[in-house]
């Protein structure tokens, strides 16, 4: 059994917060600069390259790539041999964000209750997402979510006689309600099956997979490149302002499912899909 403080926990929450919020991921930046190259359309071609000069202005100066630096979404993947000592997990992981939103100065944006609002004034609580598996490390990662993505997604029970045609009617419509509101390019990430929260969970996963890799089954991978196709075809492009670029990734999740249910679900997220990971 290996012991870990939780503020061990804190002190990389606080820098992953800090800098998921000022550097892109390698594979989204990657995605942009290939759109570049792709796109013949000269007003989608240069809003790209504006994405990353902002992007490159944003890594050199440690500041937010865009001005809604998100909820912290904080997933941990804690070794069965792991225990932790001197407090709490959760208060572990809300005082690193407390820390990396205040010294990072990043903007709080979490309110206390849902329908009477109130700034939380530290961006917490985070939103804390655990799962368990073999070994005695802990993988941190940090995915703050903005919603001018998050609003943007949806979730819904399908009938198992919808089937495949179901689901990709159901990615496309939700990218077309979207349109330009998620400040495309965007990355989608799919959840298919679980339960009513469990396939929201996957999509919202899923976004944590860099969007040069597949789903590990080749036919859910090839249902990814055939998406992503048809998203492009969909002439929303970057900033809502035409182009083949409407999507940098799709990535799909799934899991068993009831025989009388079909769930999917789409999360979306936007350019700046943000991302730091930590091993403890």
């Amino acid at each position: 059994m290996r012991k870990i403080p939780v503020f061990a926990l804190t002190a990389i929450i606080r820098k992953l917060c800090i800098e998921a919020c000022t550097e892109l991921p390698f594979d989204v930046r990657h995605a942009i600069e290939e759109g570049i190259k792709k796109e013949s359309n000269p007003v989608a071609k240069d809003t790209l390259c504006t994405l990353v000069e902002n992007y490159e202005i944003a890594e050199r100066e440690i500041v937010p790539i865009c001005q809604d630096t998100g909820m912290a979404c904080v997933f941990l993947e804690i070794g069965q041999d792991v225990h932790f000592t001197d407090g709490l997990l959760e208060d572990a992981v809300n005082e690193g964000v407390r820390q990396g939103y205040t010294e990072g100065y990043l903007r709080k944006s979490v309110v206390i209750d849902p329908i009477k609002r109130g700034n939380t004034g530290d961006n917490t609580p985070a939103m804390i997402y655990t799962t368990i598996v073999p070994g005695d490390q802990v993988k941190i990662t940090v995915a703050p979510k903005g919603f001018g993505s998050e609003n943007m997604s949806a979730i819904r029970m399908l009938k198992p006689a919808q089937g495949l045609q179901g689901i990709k009617d159901f990615i496309l419509e939700t990218v077309k309600k979207a349109g330009p509101n998620p400040c495309p390019p965007i990355v989608v990430g799919v959840g298919i099956g679980g339960t009513f929260d469990k396939c929201a969970y996957l999509a919202k996963k899923a976004l944590l997979r860099p969007i040069d890799t597949h789903n590990e089954n080749p036919y859910y991978a090839d249902l990814e490149d055939e998406m992503l196709s048809l998203i492009n075809e969909l002439d929303i492009g970057p900033q809502g302002l035409g182009g083949i670029t409407t999507a940098l990734g799709v990535n799909i999740e799934v899991l068993p499912t009831h025989i009388a249910g079909l769930p999917v679900a789409v999360n979306i997220n936007c350019h700046v899909t943000r991302h730091k990971t930590e091993v403890l």
